[in-house]
């Protein structure tokens, strides 16, 4: 990214669009286009401001209005209702309420007080860095560029090279109201500045216009990447390759193997997601010669290593042996000893009002000849996270190349790591979902009772992997799903339940693309009905492959894979009614789902000294959107019942106990009730979900 000045940042800025533009409005578009390039700020990171006149609701008089990011915000994603609005006024008036820089904590509990029209938006803690620049329009962006200057060992120098007197710099100061007091004294002491460096974190830029705002913005960045492009022509980045990457596809079976394993170490204090990313910048940082040495300086700006930790974890694999059986055996060794290193770095560093020790697990994991793995608590997180990391790799690529990369000191790292500013966030931060966490595989993904399934678990934040033979369906159920979900959380795979090769393939995406498998919907189905003396072997042998041998596969890479991580998990079969009561003409079919029963309650013996529970939901007669009642089913069963295709429906729910239809979403909530925690002590199990049938009942 640093390398490739002719790449240039674009301007966006559409005039036509602006010209009807309120200055607020005007500010939401601004902040917009800065997040729509990740070259200029990183996600979550940065943000922007305009001080505007505004009709004071009480006084109907006019009253300067800061209109800033709040917190937690995300300048490429917000909306109007992101910004904190605070009258100007009264925050000049926290000056007089300032003790001083050891005090300047408690300057964040008077911002509430400041709030312009009962805005409920948080204001952030960089507030006052924006409210004391004497400009309308301030930018604060975190682009690689940048950083990898503020973050080189001469970087007031480099400063001063690169943009002579048109951008300032001062030295570290952690984010909150003393920096705030020091960018207006540069501001007031340089006016002809147009913004400051920040060392070791990140650019500020401003203006008393919003579109020139922007557009010295992007000036600026790409001014940095122009000069880091004639500095490093030709420069070895981080020394030189030392190791040479895998093939992509041996890549993704070394993280297939080592991702669940980690899982299991991470996932001790809650279920842990995981992201691998095996990008250029990725491969050229964990081959190079000088990795473990930039790795072990930690991360410079503050956003970086609270999403990152303040360094990674260098998983001991070499590409040219391919050793992952020795550094699987090794695995937990290394990740102990970093836990006890970060427990280390927290005892050195703790105050006496400092919160609890976190999780000390590492949140990044560099593979030389593989990628990077992270794991957070969720998929976003932790692909964001490794997004960071790539920022920061970026900064490492660039000051090492022109100078010296310096990471943050140690102190200063932990003091906004754990900040009790930063704390109070974290326990404003909502309760997680029951399945927070959690990764669920659905064979028959695309079908009715699949997707009810799918989207039970999903609306209670498990990712999940859709797996179905008929690609054209399940790409149709997994974009249904994107739509409400997001991309993140949910994946698709073709797979034949029968393939022993396609199903081993399905579970090595899914640890890859979350880290492993917490609960497995074994659902795939068809369905025959036939007399017996109709009845072909063919027909026999596909509903036992599909219905009994198909879930015998599955279910057996699941056990492989709970195994390695050793945090349990649940499997819940998707039977049926038919598996428990005969009905005629139906002997493969009938048979098959008794076979696929017993089979739960063999793996639910086997499975309960490692915490892995198996359950099955009995289903009858859940004709709407299963695929298994469009086409010959469905007519043979009504030819048996002597009915036709319209009223087959209705036999069932006069046939049933309690006179009711059963929809896919009822079976959805027994195989909710069934992965989740609310069924934690139970194994062996069946629920069945037929609106009352004395012939399957259980006893």
């Amino acid at each position: 990214m640093l390398t490739r000045a002719e790449n240039r940042l674009q301007n966006l800025w559409d005039d036509a669009r602006a010209k009807a533009m309120s200055e607020p409005e005007k500010l939401l578009y601004r902040s917009n286009l800065l997040g729509s390039d990740k070259r200029i700020t990183n996600y979550g990171g940065g943000n922007t401001s305009a001080k505007v006149m505004e009709t004071d609701p009480l006084t109907g008089e006019q009253v300067e209005v800061l209109w800033v990011k709040g917190s937690g915000g995300d300048v490429g994603s917000i909306k109007m209702d992101g910004f904190a609005t605070l009258y100007m006024d009264k925050l000049r008036a926290l000056k007089g309420k300032y003790r001083g820089v050891e005090f300047e904590d408690e300057m964040v509990g008077y911002l509430p007080h400041c709030t312009f029209n009962l805005n409920a938006r948080a204001a952030s803690i960089d507030t006052p860095l924006h409210a004391y620049v004497p400009k309308k329009h301030v930018d604060h962006m975190h682009p690689d560029a940048i950083i990898a200057i503020a973050a080189s060992k001469n970087s007031k120098e480099l400063t001063q090279e690169i943009f002579g007197d048109e951008i300032g710099w001062l030295p570290w100061k952690k984010p909150g109201y003393e920096l705030g007091l020091w960018l207006e004294t540069f501001a007031l002491e340089n006016p002809e500045a147009k913004g400051v460096v920040l060392e070791s974190h990140g650019l500020f830029t401003w203006d008393d216009d919003a579109k020139a705002c922007y557009e010295l913005t992007l000036e600026i960045i790409q001014k940095a990447m122009d000069w880091f492009a004639d500095k490093t022509a030709g420069v070895a980045a981080f020394g030189g390759a030392v190791y040479e990457s895998l093939p992509p596809d041996e890549r993704r079976a070394v993280a297939a193997r080592l991702m669940p394993a980690i899982r299991g170490f991470v996932s001790g204090n809650q279920h842990m997601v995981g992201h691998f990313e095996d990008s250029a910048a990725v491969l050229e940082f964990v081959n190079a010669k000088d990795m473990r040495d930039l790795a072990a300086l930690g991360t410079s700006c503050p956003d970086h290593f609270l999403r990152t930790k303040i360094r990674p974890l260098v998983v001991d694999f070499d590409p040219a042996q391919n050793n992952i059986d020795a550094v699987l055996d090794g695995l937990a060794a290394q990740i102990s000893a970093y836990r006890d290193d970060y427990a280390a770095y927290y005892d050195r560093c703790k105050h006496d009002d400092s919160p609890a020790l976190r999780d000390p697990n590492a949140v990044v994991y560099l593979v030389p000849g593989v990628g990077m793995i992270t794991f957070a608590k969720d998929k976003a997180t932790a692909r964001i996270s490794g997004e960071f990391y790539v920022n920061a790799i970026n900064v490492m690529r660039g000051a090492s190349s022109v100078s010296e990369y310096v990471g943050l000191p140690e102190q200063e790292a932990f003091d906004i790591e754990y900040w009790l500013l930063e704390e109070a966030k974290l326990q404003r931060m909502p309760k997680p979902k029951s399945m927070a966490g959690r990764v669920a595989l659905v064979t028959g993904g695309a079908g009715g009772i699949g997707m009810a399934t799918a989207e039970r678990y999903l609306s209670e934040g498990a990712c999940v992997m859709l797996a179905d033979i008929n690609a054209d369906a399940l790409e149709q159920a997994q974009e249904a799903l994107v739509q409400t979900y997001g991309r993140d959380v949910v994946r698709g795979v073709t797979m034949n339940v029968t393939d022993e090769t396609a199903v081993a393939a399905a579970y090595a995406d899914l640890a890859v693309e979350y880290g492993g498998i917490d609960i497995l919907v074994s659902n795939a189905g068809i369905a025959s009905s036939a007399p017996i003396e109709d009845t072909s072997l063919a027909l026999w042998q596909k509903n036992m492959d599909i219905l009994s041998t198909g879930y015998f596969l599955v279910s057996r890479e699941a056990f492989k894979v709970m195994r390695v991580q050793d945090i349990g998990g649940s499997v819940v079969f998707v039977a049926s009614k038919n598996g428990l009561a005969a009905s005629p003409n139906a002997s493969a079919y009938c048979t098959a789902k008794a076979s696929e029963i017993h089979l739960a309650r063999c793996l639910a013996l086997e499975g309960a000294e490692a915490g892995i529970r198996v359950n099955v939901v009995n289903p009858d007669a859940v004709l709407r959107g299963s695929k298994i009642w469009e086409g010959e089913w469905l007519e043979q069963r009504a030819s048996t019942y002597g009915t036709d295709k319209g009223g087959l429906e209705e036999m069932y729910r006069q046939r049933s106990m309690l006179k009711r239809s059963v929809l896919p979403e009822d079976i959805a909530e027994a195989a909710y009730f069934l992965a989740s925690d609310r069924s934690a002590k139970s194994t062996g199990n069946i629920i069945n979900v037929d609106a009352g049938n004395k012939e399957a009942f259980t006893r």
